[in-house]
């Protein structure tokens, strides 16, 4: 049982509220216990949070999903819910992840915590009907969305910035932190139903772009990549360093690359979950 508050205590509820159109409830799967927030009706979409955790631009995407006419689920794997993202905050998540054993950083290892998302996907499917659940996963557990995918019930999969395996040296940047087997896996569902779009900015070395190539090569026409011109002195005024797509760096104005990617996003959701 994890103690320090911030860590988020696994296998109890924090009471904590991030929004009177949310209702907390823990999930258990495998002896593994994490407050998850639902939201909305319609179809199921896993909303999987970035670094520092659930802060209010995650909340605020979940809102667009949720005004979509979609039932969101928002677990929260690490961080304090509703907390701002700043740099103490994040210092404090990482520091989580780099001791919790669920989350693997290796090249070629699928993350235990995905047989709990997994679990959490089936059982959103079995609450909610329709052609299937939706994933987004952003920067860490932006790969999780499309390790999820094992699970048959999800029929699509956004990765915004998937920044895991950490990209060091060209294996790792190539990497999509799948175990050969599960890898196998994704590439048979993605001939037979699955789509998979990914958002990156160009500059952003926490993503790079050899990540994507891996994408293309292994899924073929069912990936989709979104890559936005974060270059030096590029039309829109994107800073090189630019990273959260569809968070921290969005910039919400219609015609704005982030903006259009978060568009894509929505219309992505809308045609692997309504048809």
């Amino acid at each position: 049982m994890l103690s320090e508050p911030w860590m988020g205590a696994v296998g109890m509820s924090h009471g904590r509220q991030i929004g009177p159109e949310f209702q907390a409830f823990d999930f258990t799967h495998d002896r593994r216990t994490y407050e998850v927030f639902k939201g909305g009706s319609g179809p199921a979409v896993l909303v999987l949070h970035e670094i520092p955790g659930l802060h209010p631009g995650v909340i605020a995407f979940a809102r667009r999903l949720i005004a979509a006419g979609y039932t969101v689920y928002l677990p929260s794997l690490f961080g304090r819910p509703g907390t701002p993202a700043n740099g103490r905050e994040s210092v404090h998540s990482i520091l989580r992840v780099c001791v919790a054993r669920e989350f693997t950083k290796l090249a070629d290892r699928t993350s235990p915590v995905v047989g709990w998302l997994r679990a959490l996907a089936a059982s959103a499917y079995r609450e909610c009907g329709g052609p299937g659940v939706g994933v987004v996963g952003m920067c860490f557990t932006g790969g999780f969305a499309l390790a999820t995918a094992l699970e048959p019930s999800v029929v699509a999969s956004v990765m915004s910035q998937p920044a895991m395996p950490a990209p060091i040296g060209q294996r790792g940047r190539a990497a999509l932190g799948l175990d050969a087997e599960d890898l196998s896996t994704i590439t048979a569902r993605a001939n037979d139903g699955l789509r998979v779009l990914g958002l990156r900015f160009t500059h952003d070395r926490g993503c790079p772009p050899e990540r994507f190539e891996t994408l293309r090569s292994t899924l073929g026409a069912a990936f989709e990549g979104i890559e936005i011109d974060s270059s030096p002195g590029n039309a829109a005024g994107i800073a090189p360093s630019a990273h959260s797509v569809l968070t921290v760096s969005l910039v919400d104005e219609p015609g704005h690359p982030t903006r259009v990617a978060l568009d894509r996003v929505l219309a992505f959701l809308a045609e692997q979950l309504r048809s």
